[in-house]
């Protein structure tokens, strides 16, 4: 399965991830066009979810070049791609932790203006944090070929490195730890509010607690509010496993399955994204149906209208006496 301490990614495991990163740039664009597009739906929230998606789209991006390059050597590819991966890659961890605390102050602690205030130090920390660890882990030479041992054909910290083991924490190991903790309990907490809010309303008003549309969107709001951290968890799970067989020398880490699931892992957070926030919200995704169903019948319009526009130019040449004596001159 691999030489030594280098992990092989097999051809069909390449197919696989560079699928899952086109799936999650693609996702990525989605969430960012339909900001983009859509003035009314520019709220907080999704503004924040903006910059976690152009993290997201980065990483796609770099993860990409890596997996379709399958590195074995400290080239200056290698080490640019490096970079780049380890500081989207971190930075889409603070944005996702600072989404929820954002969601917390807003909806728990019912302050709009300080959840507001925050979002200057989101930036702050979502994008300096990460991008001061990456400058120092290019400074001192700790970013390079890892030999797949915990990547899937990217570079991340070299292998060669005696304190390699320091550096993934601190290029985004220990970051990922912390958002294991902080979002499962940052979205229990918000869980917990909104079922007491809404138990104490319908207390008052028995309408809405028996009205489906409430309900409805009530249960959709629960149910993100769940799958979220778990979604997060479920990704990015397969590279802690991995991790943790590193330190521990297990030859379990080169498993196939498992390298795939890593890749996989890694790669697709954008698309999960924008199947939880585009594609699983109603008023985003009825625009978006809109909107390409619009586009499909001003293409056939346009099509219907070409086609017609030529039949009528075709039979007015072949009506035309100019025609007539073509053909006539064509016979003799």
């Amino acid at each position: 399965m691999a030489d030594g301490n280098q992990t092989e990614v097999h051809v069909y495991e390449q197919v696989v991830i560079l699928l899952s990163c086109v799936l999650s740039f693609l996702g990525s664009l989605v969430i960012i066009c339909t900001y983009a597009t859509w003035g009314d739906l520019r709220t907080t929230p999704r503004k924040l979810l903006v910059f976690l998606s152009v993290a997201d789209l980065l990483s796609a991006l770099s993860y990409f070049y890596g997996v379709l390059k399958a590195f074995n050597a400290n080239t200056k590819d290698c080490i640019a791609q490096g970079a780049i991966s380890t500081f989207a890659n971190t930075s889409s961890f603070f944005w996702t932790v600072a989404i929820a605390i954002y969601l917390y102050i807003f909806i728990v602690k019912s302050s709009q203006r300080l959840a507001d205030s925050l979002v200057l130090y989101f930036h702050l920390i979502s994008w300096g944090v990460p991008l001061s660890i990456t400058v120092a882990a290019l400074a001192l030479q700790k970013i390079g070929y890892d030999a797949s041992e915990v990547s899937v054909g990217w570079c991340w910290v070299s292998i060669q490195e005696g304190d390699h083991v320091l550096w993934m924490l601190l290029t985004g190991k220990i970051w990922e730890f912390l958002a294991y903790v902080t979002l499962p309990v940052l979205y229990i907490l918000i869980k917990r509010h909104i079922h007491k809010a809404h138990e104490a309303l319908s207390e008052y008003r028995p309408i809405l607690a028996t009205s489906p549309t409430s309900q409805s969107l009530s249960t959709m709001a629960d149910r993100k509010l769940t799958l979220i951290p778990i979604i997060f968890i479920a990704l990015r799970m397969w590279s802690t496993v991995r991790f943790l067989l590193m330190l521990a020398n297990s030859p379990a880490r080169q498993n196939p399955v498992l390298v795939t699931l890593h890749g996989i892992g890694n790669t697709f957070q954008g698309a999960a994204n924008c199947v939880m926030f585009v594609l699983c919200t109603r008023p985003v995704r009825a625009r978006l149906v809109a909107l390409l169903c619009c586009r499909g019948r001003e293409t056939q319009s346009s099509s219907d209208a070409l086609s017609q526009h030529t039949a009528h130019t075709n039979t007015d040449r072949a009506n035309s006496p100019r025609a007539w004596e073509k053909e006539g001159e064509e016979e003799d």
